[in-house]
């Protein structure tokens, strides 16, 4: 009988494959002297080898069934375990003008979402590790003409460098997924500043990739007011996934005096 029982509302799938879990952990490996910070721990076989790892190892855990079981087999987690949504969890307040790195088993269900909230941070999380679905992890480590290049494909690799580590079977997991998962790390690079609005540069790619089938020429009128043209540039007659980072700075600048928003 499996510890805890997965709950498919929180999107659990438990790890239960020891070597993963090692592999995993050494993700961080130069990054030792930081804070580590575990999202949605399970039943603790991730941080048993983070203990091993990290000195100053936090968790954060939604499941109540977790926590119990957590404390009950981690006492040197004690005072440790933040019982809170991480999409909610104020990090600035939990690592005052600290750097600190970031790993998990993820939930698939939140992957995306917990990827953006590094984003927010990314000056203080020089690396963010962990395990998520296959097709996400393609996603995040895309180039320009893929398919799977989009949202978060450029917004992550503006600031980080993305690397697909290894892929994951079904069988690592219990209940096993329907998906396999693959294992990345984004590691911080050494951008400071864009080379263009970044507020609307955000605006700009999300914009372009919600309507991704169409030439940019037609999905960018949305951001202008309907008097207002399009420059005669050929990356507007080009769709979203062929334009690098590059390209999406320099159009962002192209459209800031003509955008709504100004």
């Amino acid at each position: 009988m499996f510890p805890v029982k997965p709950k498919k509302s929180l999107g659990q799938h438990f790890l239960k494959d020891e070597a993963i879990a090692e592999r995993i952990a050494s993700t961080l490996d130069g990054f030792a002297e930081l804070p580590v910070l575990e999202v949605g721990p399970g039943t603790g076989v991730l941080t048993r080898w983070l203990l091993n790892k990290s000195k100053d190892l936090t968790v954060v855990e939604l499941d109540k069934e977790s926590i119990v079981y957590l404390n009950d087999h981690f006492p040197e987690l004690k005072g440790r375990i933040i019982e809170k949504d991480f999409l909610k969890l104020d990090l600035k307040q939990l690592y005052v003008d600290k750097p600190f790195c970031v790993i998990g088993n993820y939930p698939y269900n939140i992957s995306s979402q917990i990827f953006f909230k590094v984003l927010d941070y990314k000056n203080a999380i020089p690396c963010c590790s962990g395990m998520i679905q296959k097709e996400v992890a393609e996603r995040l480590t895309a180039s320009p003409g893929s398919k799977t290049y989009g949202i978060l494909s450029v917004l992550l690799q503006v600031w980080y460098d993305v690397e697909y580590l290894f892929t994951v079977s079904e069988q690592a997991f219990i209940p096993p997924p329907k998906v396999k998962s693959a294992v990345v790390r984004l590691t911080r690079n050494k951008r400071q500043e864009m080379d263009c609005d970044e507020k609307l540069f955000k605006t700009v790619v999300k914009t372009s990739f919600n309507q991704r089938r169409k030439m940019l020429r037609n999905s960018l009128k949305s951001l202008l007011s309907e008097d207002v043209k399009l420059p005669e540039n050929e990356m507007f007659n080009k769709r979203p996934e062929q334009l690098s980072i590059a390209q999406f700075e320099e159009m962002t600048n192209l459209l800031k005096p003509l955008v709504k928003m100004n």
